[in-house]
C-alpha cells in the first residue's frame, strides 16, 4: 500500500475574498513576509500583501492589506513612519545593529546633554549613506549579497527628512528615542550617524514602529491574539479599505455620475459634492450608501479617476 493510501488526504483550504486593513503587531525574529503568511492563512485569505517591511530585529506595527486594500497600499509605503529606538554607545557593528559582529569598541565619554544636543542637529533635512546590510540593489543584486560576500561598493547618499526626534530616556551608552521621519530612513544608520556625532559610535539594539501615516499601533493585534478569534470577530477586528486613505479629501457621486466614475470616465467637477475642492488626489464614495469607490485626481475643473475598487468595502 502507498504512502498516499495509508493517510487520508488533507483536505484543501478554501481561500475567500477580502477586503480591508489589518493592524498587525509584528513580533521580534519574524520577517515582514512571514508575518503576512500566517496573517494571510489565519484568514484564509485569497489575495494579501504588506505596505512595506520591518527588519527581522523590529517590532510593532506592519499594515497588512487584505483584497481590494492592496490597490492602495503604495499610499503607505510613502507615509511617514514614527519608531521607539534604543541604541548602545561606544560599539559600532557590521550592520548597524545588534545582529551584527562588532567591528570597533570607543569609550563613551558624553553625558546625557550632550546627547540630546547631537540629535537636535538631525532633525530636519539629512542625507544618508544607505547601510550595506540592505535590501537595495545594485546591478541587480541587494546589497546584503554583496556584504556578505565581504564586499563594499559605493552607496549615493539620499536625502530623507527627520520630522521629529527626541529623546525619551537615557541609562548611558543606551539611550531610547523615538523619531518620526519619511519614506526611506534607516533608523539604525540615523543611530550610527549620532553615535559619530558623539566620536563613540553606536548601533541600534532595539526597533519599534508605532505609527504609519495617521494609523498607530492603538488597534493592533498580535499573531497569537489573532488566532485565539473566530472567523467572525477576526473580521470584525479588520480597518475598512479607506482606512489607508484618511487623509484625502472625500467626494461623493450621484448614481449616473458612480457609473461613469466606475467605467473610468473622466467627471466635471461641477458633478461631484463638494464642488468645490483644492487640487489633488480625493477618496470618492457614492452618495446613496456610502461606498468606497476608489481614489481620483482632482484638478482643472474635472475629476480623473485613478483606483477603482470592484467590491464593496
Amino acid at each position: 500500500m502507498t504512502a498516499s493510501k495509508n493517510h487520508a488526504a488533507r483536505p484543501k483550504l478554501v481561500r475567500r475574498a477580502l477586503d480591508g486593513v489589518l493592524l498587525l503587531d509584528k513580533p521580534l525574529g519574524l520577517s515582514s513576509n512571514d508575518a503576512l503568511i500566517k496573517a494571510k492563512r489565519i484568514f484564509l485569505a485569497k489575495k494579501a500583501g504588506h505596505t512595506g517591511t520591518l527588519d527581522p530585529l523590529a517590532t510593532g506595527l506592519l499594515p497588512l492589506c487584505f483584497g481590494e486594500a492592496t490597490k492602495f497600499s503604495q499610499d503607505l509605503l510613502d507615509a511617514d513612519k514614527t519608531y521607539e529606538a534604543t541604541m548602545r554607545l561606544g560599539i559600532r557593528t557590521a550592520t548597524g545593529d545588534a545582529e551584527g559582529e562588532a567591528v570597533e569598541t570607543r569609550d563613551v565619554a558624553c553625558d546625557e546633554a550632550a546627547v540630546e544636543a547631537a540629535m537636535t542637529r538631525f532633525i530636519g533635512d539629512i542625507v544618508q549613506i544607505p547601510p550595506m546590510y540592505s535590501a537595495l540593489k545594485r546591478d541587480g543584486k541587494p546589497l546584503y549579497e554583496y556584504a556578505r560576500a565581504g564586499q563594499t561598493v559605493e552607496r549615493e547618499g539620499r536625502q530623507v527628512t527627520i520630522h521629529a526626534l527626541k529623546m525619551i530616556a537615557c541609562a548611558l551608552p543606551l539611550v531610547t528615542f523615538r523619531v518620526t521621519c519619511s519614506k526611506g530612513t534607516y533608523v539604525r544608520t540615523l543611530a550610527e550617524d549620532i553615535g559619530e556625532a558623539l566620536g563613540c559610535g553606536a548601533h541600534l539594539t532595539a526597533l519599534r514602529r508605532t505609527g504609519v501615516g495617521v494609523l498607530t499601533l492603538e488597534h493592533a493585534l498580535t499573531l497569537d491574539e489573532l488566532a485565539e478569534l473566530d472567523e467572525a470577530d477576526r473580521d470584525a477586528r479588520l480597518q475598512p479599505v479607506d482606512a489607508l486613505l484618511s487623509t484625502f479629501p472625500a467626494v461623493r457621486l450621484d448614481d449616473e455620475a458612480c457609473r461613469r466614475f466606475l467605467h473610468g470616465q473622466r467627471l466635471k467637477l461641477a458633478e461631484v459634492s463638494p464642488e468645490h475642492i483644492e487640487a489633488g488626489r480625493v477618496r470618492v464614495y457614492a452618495q446613496a450608501g456610502g461606498r468606497l469607490l476608489g481614489v481620483a485626481k482632482a484638478g482643472e475643473g474635472v475629476l480623473a479617476p485613478e483606483r477603482l475598487v470592484v467590491t464593496a468595502s
